[in-house]
């Protein structure tokens, strides 16, 4: 049987970086092939190039034996090539049947309206798919928006499917759910290819697995033959240990939330007088089954979203749901979940983006006359000290950074002045391994000096490596709290019994 895609020999740089150097990929119909690799090893670019998205510096593509030119996304698609990328590309205000006749270049009217629905109904009742075709994307839950890019990229015709990160924002549930799928598809003869970190996901789904490493591909194996210890080394090169580091001195309560409700933006009420308080010099972790208010809890203390009724109070700063974005000005960093939402605007410089987290302190000058010497000094020192990686100068797009890289500027520009309390939302999501290690150590430094750290993560094994104290949230509310070491059995079975 010949490939379904061949990749050999394919490099890329940019501003002189190189992002890929000798890197290929041989994916066959009907298997699914996962691309496993740390965050910047290359995984992303390569299959960005063979998506039209970027054009290789040297190298070859075939597809179905034959040596193809790919010179943009419209090429990929004629070649059946589709992919669903990390961050979804859709209209938050169009449906998904509009969604789907944008990608096309269709008319939303007639015979092209009815054509798309129709193949539309026919891929979703194939792969057992429940989803609101009419309805705004932007009111639909992740797990939806990601089966309408799936949908998107199926109904132009794809038998080449890439998928990037998928499970990454996802719950366990949801993201088993999307695998099966993608069992199913490469059954029916796609060629499937999954970039993950994720090993377990490697060993349970693909059939073949390229790792990446350094922009270059260290390894091609069949995931049955190779140990999770054994793949764990291909992928970072060295071991990596983990262990639970308890804090040395835990204070006062600094940030209270005192019955706090709050809805949705489909007015779906999701937080329910949820009641808890973080005290100085602990890690307050937040488990819970994805969909009961975690994310609102996060985008009210963050300044995103107004709560119905409670407050939220930073110690000596008053109710920060009162006072709008004071919550930065008393001392309050956040690291999002949403790293491309909230935290950093990928059009602009790394320093721009460093220098925003200080336009309120004034500490490189006023809004009207900043000191560039001092802010490219200052984000090349942060970009040292936590070791952000892939980028020759502080003046290259952020948008170009990997997302383990990106997460570590992000933390850098939150920890450079020393926080009073820290918001850490899922802050490994979408990272690796050692990039993963390296946020955990610094917001237990923060711990460490007394900081009040509030970490929600739908990763209980996060959680609980991380925690001091874990308040389970189910429908809006905390319904039980445990003491560290905490039992996983235990803190899992309070999450089943009241979702």
């Amino acid at each position: 049987m010949s490939p379904a895609l061949a990749m050999t020999g394919v490099s890329k740089s940019f501003d002189g970086f190189p992002a890929l150097t000798d890197a290929g990929i041989t994916a066959y119909p009907g298997e699914i092939h996962a691309l496993l690799g740390e965050n910047g090893a290359g995984k992303s670019t390569l299959m960005n190039v063979a998506c039209g998205l970027y054009r290789p510096d040297a190298g070859e593509v075939r597809v179905r034996g034959e040596r193809v030119s790919i010179d943009g996304p419209k090429a990929a698609k004629r070649l059946g090539i589709g992919m669903v990328h990390q961050h979804y590309r859709l209209v938050k205000a169009f449906n998904a049947l509009e969604n789907i006749l944008l990608a096309r270049g269709a008319s939303r009217y007639g015979r092209g309206l009815r054509e798309v629905e129709a193949a539309a109904r026919r891929t979703c009742d194939a792969l057992g798919f429940t989803l609101p075709l009419d309805r705004p994307v932007g009111l639909l839950s992740v797990a939806e928006q990601q089966r309408v890019e799936i949908l998107k990229v199926l109904v132009e015709g794809a038998r080449i499917l890439v998928l990037d990160e998928p499970s990454a924002v996802l719950t366990d549930r949801e993201a088993a759910q999307m695998l099966d799928t993608m069992r199913r598809l490469a059954d029916e003869g796609c060629a499937v290819i999954l970039v993950t970190h994720k090993l377990g996901e490697v060993k349970r789904y693909a059939d073949r697995v390229t790792v990446m490493r350094g922009g270059r591909v260290v390894a091609s194996a069949d995931p049955d033959a190779v140990s999770l210890s054994e793949l764990t080394s291909l992928v970072v090169g060295a071991e990596v240990h983990h262990a639970r580091v308890p804090a040395r001195r835990i204070g006062a309560p600094l940030l209270r939330f005192a019955a706090l409700t709050g809805a949705r933006a489909d007015g779906l009420r999701v937080l329910n007088d949820a009641t808890f308080v973080v005290r100085a010099g602990e890690i307050y972790g937040i488990a819970g089954v994805g969909g009961n208010g975690q994310t609102e809890l996060a985008e009210i203390l963050m300044g995103v979203r107004r709560p119905l009724s409670g407050s939220i109070e930073l110690d000596g700063a008053g109710d920060l749901c009162a006072e709008g974005v004071r919550g930065r000005g008393a001392g309050l960093a956040a690291i999002p979940a949403d790293r491309a939402g909230y935290a950093l605007a990928g059009s602009l410089s790394i320093a721009d983006n460093y220098a925003a987290g200080a336009v309120l302190s004034g500490r490189f000058g006023g809004w009207f006359r900043l000191d560039r010497r001092a802010i490219r000094s200052a984000t090349e020192a942060a970009m040292a000290a936590f070791d952000v990686q892939g980028a020759r100068s502080p003046n290259q797009r952020a948008g170009l950074l990997s997302g383990g890289n990106a997460q570590k500027l992000v933390v850098a520009r939150e920890f450079a002045d020393p926080p009073r309390a820290v918001l850490a939302h899922s802050p490994s999501r979408g990272l690796d391994v050692r990039a993963a290690s390296a946020v955990h150590a610094r917001l237990r430094a923060a711990r460490d000096a007394g900081a009040a750290i509030l970490l929600i993560s739908e990763d209980l094994d996060e959680v609980l490596l991380l925690s001091d104290r874990i308040g389970v949230m189910s429908r809006g509310r905390i319904v039980a709290e445990f003491d560290t070491p905490a039992k996983r059995n235990a803190v899992g079975a309070a999450m089943v019994h009241h979702a």
